[in-house]
């Protein structure tokens, strides 16, 4: 995008149906012009991010045998700045527009540092599968803040679905905690508030600068926070390096902080918060399995009938 064209910031929102530009065909109907084409691309790169995403719990329990929590978290954005300021440098990308600074500041607070920090915390005393379908609920989260931010309406069948999955999503984490929610939930709630509200924010950035240009400047926005973390928590949280800590130091850095958001933000620009954030309700049964691969954790045998429902909600709310 030019700079030019992103002074249509106010215009441009995630919510809204992509602007109609090879014909009446509704794109939502398997239509095979352009705008169909971008529809299922957009809905694959969303894909994507879910199922890098799916990998960050398993990979932050990972890089808590290596770090303390804070130190983690800061080192996790002190890497993914680097990543994000390299590819900016070499693309030389010019600093965005003043008028989006202030919406990179809340991808910022919302997805470099309060998601991250927050769902942390909460996996030094909560299984990576109790914070997996707790944080399933981000889905509804999203659709409800992108509403709020938005003014948008979406159907009483988008709706319906997406309630219907987070109830499903609700249920099963009540199953697996026994019926309470654990002292972690504290956290992992407030986590689903900041990061519906970056997603948001984020999506609709995307619609007027590259999606790797919007977590790409919103990582290098938090550059001084996260060097200042790093240097605190490395001095005050002490350090056992082993492989499984450097591989989920690196995967949670590289893959779900940047490579993640980069292609999660640029699906959603195509399709929409709303309706890219209901593939999301995949993701916890997603982290399910690796939680299972990777940490050896014991699965429910629930997960299949919740997979199969949350599946089914998932189609409903792409059709709605």
């Amino acid at each position: 995008m030019t700079a030019k064209n992103s002074a249509t910031l106010h215009t441009a929102i995630a919510v809204e149906r992509p602007a109609r530009r090879s014909g009446p065909r509704d794109p939502r109907r398997g239509g095979h012009g352009g705008l169909g084409r971008r529809v299922t691309g957009g809905t694959a790169l969303a894909a994507l991010g879910v199922i890098a995403f799916s990998l960050t719990f398993p990979a932050t329990a990972w890089g808590l045998e290596s770090f303390g929590p804070w130190s983690f978290v800061a080192v996790r954005s002190l890497l993914a700045a680097l990543i994000a300021g390299g590819f900016l440098l070499a693309g030389r990308v010019p600093p965005p527009a003043r008028a989006h600074w202030a919406g990179l500041a809340v991808v910022a607070a919302g997805v470099v540092v309060g998601f991250p920090l927050l769902t942390t915390l909460a996996l030094t005393t909560s299984t990576t599968s109790h914070a997996a379908v707790v944080v399933g609920l981000l889905p509804l989260t999203t659709a409800a803040v992108s509403a709020l931010r938005t003014g948008a309406r979406p159907s009483r069948r988008f709706w319906g679905a997406a309630v219907a999955g987070a109830a499903v999503v609700l249920g099963f984490t009540l199953a697996q905690s026994g019926g309470a929610l654990s002292a972690g939930d504290g956290y992992l709630f407030g986590a689903l508030l900041v990061c519906a509200a970056g997603y948001t924010e984020g999506g609709r950035l995307a619609r007027v600068l590259p999606g790797w240009q919007v977590i790409g400047w919103a990582l290098v926005l938090c550059l001084p926070l996260s060097l200042a973390g790093s240097a605190l928590g490395l001095a005050y949280e002490p350090v056992h390096l082993t492989g499984h800590g450097l591989a989920g130091l690196v995967w949670a850095a590289a893959g779900s902080t940047f490579l993640g958001l980069y292609v999660w933000y640029r699906g959603m620009a195509e399709i929409g918060a709303p309706r890219a954030s209901q593939l999301q309700l995949a993701q916890p049964l997603l982290t399910l399995v690796w939680s299972v691969a990777l940490l050896g954790e014991h699965l429910s045998p629930a997960a299949p009938a919740a997979a199969c429902a949350v599946l089914v909600c998932i189609a409903v709310t792409q059709r709605a």
